[in-house]
This record gives structure tokens, sequence and C-alpha cells, in this order.
């Protein structure tokens, strides 16, 4: 995701805000000069991607999850590639054409996005923006006739998760969320493990995810985050306990810890831990915090365990069972993430990561806030 100086993030925010009043304001320069060198090389890259059958993809919002990611992964992939970018800083877009060869007629800025509806290069729409704005450009990427793949957590509120689905669905268009971890082997075992009951009955679960968030970045913004490390680490936690038992929670209890930096959260959580209940009678335990460091997955079962610790990175999770080490090769989690929606949209199958799927865990979330501010179990309805 988005992860820019304090300025930039204030900056994003009001060009966003009066974007949406309909004022017009000039961003990104159209003027950028290519040489004939560089517009030949970028078109021949586009034509052989699209000989070889590969979706173009346009990045929206470039900032730390994009640049040390998200771009890397496109270099691995083998079904889609890098076509454009999105992004209203102008220094950005010139690194990122002249380090990604991306032609100029497909970069864009906040003011001219929706014109990507005439750009044929362009497949798929990634909106790795802060989370308030997920909606909005999700919405607007489907009527521009793009599919598309929206970073966690999919909205703010299920209202917006109802509307994103209907756009993409009125304009005939894939929509899938950017939950990395339903394609690393780690986090697939864990799911076998618990769902094929190899070690029998899961007994106790639990999951943490955590670290220390420095003052000024936007996931400390309500307004712009939606809420605390919930939103944030603690969606990966409920994703691991669903994936685990391979059922959904049909009720929650929660309780925040006091805040120990007010001028730092003001609006937000701090440190929360929450239960689920599943239908089968478990009760999973699950932590998230800005302030403390944590990262695993656990099960206890009727013939051992099996866990990662650290479970929810980018790489180098490390696992174990009651038999020993679990071990992988090193993989690009994104790269198979994206891979994947690209095989789902060419051979016209549901993604593995849907709409819907962002949909259910942005009204479990709902449902833990609720817990957490009113301190009684709150049941989720379907």
């Amino acid at each position: 995701m988005v992860n820019n100086k304090l300025k930039n993030q204030s900056r994003r925010k009001f060009i966003y805000t009066l974007g949406l009043a309909g004022l017009s304001i000039p961003i990104l320069s159209a003027h950028i000069k290519y040489g004939n060198a560089e517009k030949t090389n970028s078109k021949r890259m586009i034509e052989k991607n699209k000989k070889d059958g590969k979706l173009g993809v346009a990045l929206v919002g470039l900032g730390g999850y994009a640049t040390g990611q998200l771009a890397p992964a496109l270099l691995q992939t083998e079904h889609c590639y890098l076509a454009g970018i999105v992004t209203g800083t102008p220094s950005k877009a010139e690194t990122w054409k002249e380090k990604y060869n991306i032609p100029e007629k497909n970069i864009y800025n906040y003011e001219n996005f929706d014109s990507i509806k005439d750009n044929p290069d362009i497949d798929i729409v990634y909106v790795v923006l802060p989370n308030s704005m997920h909606a909005d450009y999700t919405i607007r990427a489907a009527q521009a006739g793009k599919h598309v793949t929206c970073e966690k957590p999919m909205a703010i509120n299920v209202e917006d998760c109802d509307s994103m689905i209907a756009a993409c669905k009125k304009a005939g268009k894939m929509l899938s969320i950017g939950y990395r971890l339903h394609f690393d082997p780690y986090n697939l075992e864990m799911a076998r493990l618990g769902t094929k009951k190899v070690y029998g009955e899961i007994k106790k679960l639990s999951a943490g995810f955590g670290f220390r968030a420095q003052k000024g970045i936007w996931r400390l913004d309500k307004k712009m985050a939606g809420g605390g490390p919930l939103m944030d680490l603690g969606i990966y936690c409920m994703q691991g306990v669903c994936y685990t038992t391979g059922m959904e929670p049909v009720a929650v209890t929660a309780q925040a810890s006091p805040i120990s930096d007010p001028s730092k959260f003001i609006d937000i959580e701090e440190t929360l831990i929450w239960q689920m209940e599943m239908p089968n009678g478990l009760v999973s335990e699950c932590k998230t915090s800005y302030t403390d460091g944590m990262n695993y997955l656990k099960a206890e079962v009727e013939k051992g365990f099996f866990e990662l610790q650290p479970a929810f990175n980018y790489s180098g999770l490390k696992g174990k069972t009651s038999d020993g080490v679990i071990e992988y090769a090193p993989m690009s989690q994104q790269a198979k993430q994206m891979d994947e929606f690209a095989l789902a949209i060419k051979n016209k199958r549901p993604t593995i990561v849907p709409g819907e799927m962002g949909r259910r865990d942005v009204k479990i979330i709902t449902a833990i806030y609720e817990a957490m501010n009113t301190g009684k179990r709150i049941e989720i309805n379907k």
C-alpha cells in the first residue's frame, strides 16, 4: 500500500477531495519528452507482451507496497505485466517511466484517471491507495471497462463493498482482493493441515500480527484508514483463522488495550484483542497492535500442533509441526496472486479471492469494532 511522507499524504488527500468536487487540478505534465529510442522500446515491449498473451496491469498509487513489492513482482509474472501507472507525483512518474519502460500514454494522474478507458494496453487496474479511496477508484476503474484488483481491506464499510461489487458486475468485469497469502505455500499448508484434520480436530487456534507504527503515516488517520491495526494487520489474523479452519465466525467479542500515546492514537485503537467463535464451537484468540511486535498463526490439535512464526510477512516465513519443520523454496506471493487473477480473467473462471471475500472480512471487522465499543458479544449475520 501507499507509504508516503506526511506532506505527500496531505497533498494527495487534498487533491482527491477537490477532485471529487469536480475541480480541475493539473498534477502531471502532459509534455514529458521521450526520445525516439525510448518510444520504440516501450512500443516493442507492449507488443511483445500482447503477443505472449499477457494482460496489462496499471498500478494506482505508487507508495511503498507498489514500489517495493508489486512492481518487482510484475517482472516475474507469466500472465500479466506492468503496463501503466497512476500517480499524483510527477517525479515518481518520471522515475517509473525510465525504470520500467512505461510508455508516456500509459502514465496517468488522479485528474485524468477516467480516460484510462480509452487505453487497450491496460486490462487490469490494481488499486493500491489508502483504504478510504478503494471504493471510488474501484468503481471508476470498472466503469472504465477494466478488471480490478483492490488492496485489502476492500473498503472501510460494507456499503462501499456492495457498491464495488455491483459496479464490477454491471460492467461485466472481475474484482479480486489483494489477499496474497492465499498463494503462499506456508499459509496454504496451514489451511491443508487444518481443514483436512491431518492432526485431528483443532483444539486451540491463535493469531497475532503487530509492529510499531511511526507517527505521521496515513494508517493512523481514521478518515483515510477506517480504523487502526485491525484494518491493516488484524485482517491477516482473521483470514488465517478462516482458511485454517475452513469456516467463518458466527460471533465475536473484543477488548481494546489502554492508549499509551493519545497524540499518536487519536481516534483509532492501538492494541486490540478479539475472539472469533466458529460454528463448531472453537473460539480463536487474535491480537493486533501498532505498538507491540508479533507475527504468528498457531494451532493446537488432538495429535500435536502446527504453526507459522513469522506467519504473515512477504517472505522469510517459518513453520513447524509435531513432526518437524515446514519448509518451501522462496517465491513471490504477489507474482502468484497477480498471475492467478490474470488466468482467471483469460479462462473466464472465478478468482479465489473475490470481492465477496473482501466484503465478508469488512463485515467481520465491523462486528469486532462494535464488540470493542460496546463490550458485548456481537453475532455476525450472513
